[in-house]
Parts: C-alpha cells; structure tokens; sequence
C-alpha cells in the first residue's frame, strides 16, 4: 500500500495491521518527535483557543529526494486508505483536504526544520496511538491532519466518535498546533465550543504554568489528541469549568454535575446522527463500522438511562437515578426518548448500508460517500 511506501520514505516502519493500539494514559510519558526526547503529557488545565525556505504545499519540495517518488506512488497507488471496508488503519496518508477546516489557510512560509518536526509526529503517531484514536494526514498538504476520537467509557460520551481538525503553523512546535472541533454547532462539553474551539492549556488557549502550557521541546499532537480523549471528555465534565471546581464532592455539585452529564449524553446522541448522516471525508467508513458495532450498546444504553440508570454508569451494576432529582430526570427522559428513537432510526438505516456494501465488492467501500449523502 502507499502508506508503507511513504512511511519508509520517512524511515517509519509500518504498524501490524492486527496489533492492538498502546492505551496511553494522559498523564503518563510519551516519547517526542523533537530533539529533547522526555516528554510529559500535562495535567492540563481545562476551561470552557520564521524564517524559512519558501512556501510549501508539497512533502517533496522539503525532500527532493523522494518528490517524484511520492507523487507517483500517490497518484497510482491511492484508492483505499483503510485497506478495503473492514480494516481502518489508525493512521494512514490520504490526498483530498477540501473539506478539512484550515484547508484554505497557507501553510507560510517553513523550514526544513519544520518538515522534519512533522514527520517525526507522523512516526510518533504511526507508532503510539492508542487504539481508539484515529488519524489521516494529508500527502499534499503535511501541515494538516484530522483525527476521530471514540468517547471513553465510563463517560457521558461512551461510544461516540468526535473529529478534530489540526494545522501545524509555519512556527511550529515553538508555538502549538491549531485545533479545530466539529461541533455541529452543539457544546456538549466546558472546552468544547460551538465554534468548534478547543479549550486546553496544552493548545495555550486557557491559563496554565510550567509543564501545563506547551513545551517546543517536549509537547506533541499526540499528547494534545491523548489529553482531549481523558481530560476534556471526562466522567464529569461540569467540574471542567473552573467556577465550578469547588463545588466537587458536595451533594450541590454532584446534582449538577448528574444533571449536566444527562445534557451532555443528549447532546452526544445528536453528534452520533450528525456523524452519520454527513461522516467527515476519509472517515466514512470508520463512522459505518463504529456505529454498526456499537449500535446494540447504545441503543442498550439509552434504555437502561430512560429506565434510571447513572449517565456514564454500566446499566449492569444498577446504578439509579437519585429520587431528589425526580424532575431533572423527567426532563432528561423525555428528551432522550425522543432522540434515541430518531438515532435509532440512522442507525438501522447505517447497519442496512454496511451490510449490503460489505456484500459487495471490495471497491463498493469507494462509493460510500455516495452512498451516504444520498
């Protein structure tokens, strides 16, 4: 495939197809693409955004070596990234950015530096991405990626899938990536605005000090990715905004923080059918897989919830709604009624189309934005 030929370009062996992703802690060390290896992923605090060689577009005109070599192989060789319908690489190379988010922002002016600080993320990230996070980056234009975070269990965003856009700017890494969240215009999270803003102090779009803020030497988008997955969609995203971190561990606080993560999984339930009716390109059919594999477990969920069971809780260990909060929990039953019965409906409409195109021929999976969107 054309990954593993641009990969050895960059001297990244590829990944085994079968081998389960690393599950990396938030807070534990990675290894860093810059020259001054030890890298730490911060606790980042959490709240509710040079000089070169000329304007690049293009891997090959950074690599002259390998520019014909690249284009050839990309123009001939691409056609399913994922290896056919049924695998989704965690990462791979793809070619058409038109509908990513900064498709329209020049990369600058950039160094060769800065080539070789992204390609070592590309490795970094070929090598230590957890299994539930996905990445493409773009053959033309290296200074994007856009990945698919699946929603932590345990979490008012279990088994969701939610998409980020990335630009490296001409100054990076001394100044930290642009990160860009596909909303839907809905805020089901404190750092998650509508406007598709990421607040994190690892991006240097909220407060922090020290090791909280990125580091040129030591922070990496994988830390950003791995920070967004465990810090931002957490098991109680209320106590995310600053103003309300006093209130953690009281009986005031917890309500709110019950009834804000009841918000929270609506809010995720119309992200999940705003992903499947309209999948962000190159990820159609991660979103058809995903939702066709986790269809029981939501729909599950959404029952076990309307029935009394804790947001984010297993519907197994029993775990109740609290009788003093009778009226938020009528609200939230009403509402979830409603939207577990139109997702619900995408999602059979989903399963009936991942069905018939794995009926079909490995190239069926091409025509799947077609498919989709009609």
């Amino acid at each position: 495939m054309v990954l593993n030929k641009v990969l050895e370009l960059f001297c990244v062996k590829k990944k085994d197809s079968k081998k389960k992703g690393k599950a990396i802690n938030p807070l534990c060390k990675v290894a860093a693409p810059h020259p001054t290896a030890n890298v730490s992923t911060n606790n980042s605090l959490l709240d509710p955004f040079s000089s070169g060689n000329g304007t690049v577009l293009l891997v090959q005109k950074h690599e002259p070596e390998c520019s014909s070599v690249v284009s050839s192989m990309t123009r001939t060789e691409y056609g399913s990234e994922s290896d056919g319908y049924n695998l989704f690489n965690q990462f791979d190379v793809v070619q058409d950015f038109s509908d990513h988010y900064y498709a329209k922002n020049s990369p600058g002016k950039t160094s060769k530096d800065w080539v070789k600080t992204i390609q070592n993320e590309w490795k970094l990230l070929q090598k230590d991405l957890p299994e539930s996070i996905y990445v493409r980056a773009y053959e033309d234009r290296i200074d994007l990626l856009r990945a698919a975070i699946v929603g932590p269990a345990g979490t008012p965003y279990h088994d969701g899938l939610f998409f980020f856009d990335v630009r490296f700017p001409s100054e990076y890494p001394q100044s930290p990536p642009k990160v860009h969240y596909h909303s839907g215009g809905l805020r089901l999270n404190p750092n998650l605005y509508e406007s598709g803003k990421v607040c994190l102090s690892l991006l240097n779009t909220w407060w922090g000090t020290g090791c909280e803020k990125w580091g040129k030497s030591k922070s990496t988008i994988l830390q950003v990715l791995v920070s967004i997955q465990g810090l931002v969609l957490n098991d109680k995203p209320y106590f995310n905004e600053p103003g309300n971190k006093n209130s953690a561990n009281t009986a005031p606080g917890e309500k709110y923080s019950l009834a804000y993560n009841q918000t929270a999984f609506l809010l995720s339930c119309r992200t999940m059918m705003y992903s499947l009716r309209k999948p962000p390109k190159h990820f159609e059919s991660l979103v058809a897989r995903h939702f066709h594999e986790r269809e029981r477990v939501i729909l599950d969920a959404c029952n076990a919830y309307i029935s009394g069971a804790v947001v984010g809780s297993s519907s197994a260990k029993g775990t109740k709604h609290p009788r003093d909060n009778n009226r938020s929990f009528a609200d939230f039953k009403k509402s979830l009624e409603k939207y577990s019965e139109l997702l619900r409906k995408d999602l059979a409409a989903n399963r009936t189309h991942f069905l018939k195109l794995t009926r079909d021929s490995p190239a069926a999976a091409d025509e799947i934005v077609e498919c989709t969107s009609s």
